[in-house]
């Protein structure tokens, strides 16, 4: 479930670059070069749908990467008995290596 949610992720960003690039910006952007699209649907018509294509593309983006953190937090968690521990330790219990100084005593 996680790698469709993340391949789902991957096709919304790549569309909403490309949605973005598409946009009409104060300086012209990549839809001017477009005019063949605006001159079917008007001007008007054209920015209406990038910017509602835009938001579309945004929310999904959100709800998917929420989605996504959902699934990967319900992983099976390997919990390991306190005798698992011991047996891979050796049976003995762990303390710090000699040398190793210790926490600073609070002052009273």
């Amino acid at each position: 479930m996680f790698t469709l949610i993340t391949v789902l992720i991957f096709i919304d960003c790549i569309l909403l670059t490309i949605i973005v690039l598409l946009q009409e910006s104060k300086g012209g952007g990549l839809a001017s070069g477009f005019s063949s699209a605006n001159q079917l649907m008007g001007v008007r018509r054209t920015g209406d749908w990038l910017e509602k294509a835009t938001w579309t593309l945004a929310i999904a983006l959100l709800v998917l990467s929420l989605s996504a953190a959902a699934v990967q937090g319900t992983g099976d968690v390997v919990e390991e008995s306190s005798s698992e521990v011991k047996e891979l330790v050796g049976g003995e219990p762990v303390s710090a290596p000699a040398g190793t100084p210790s926490a600073p005593q609070p002052t009273q």
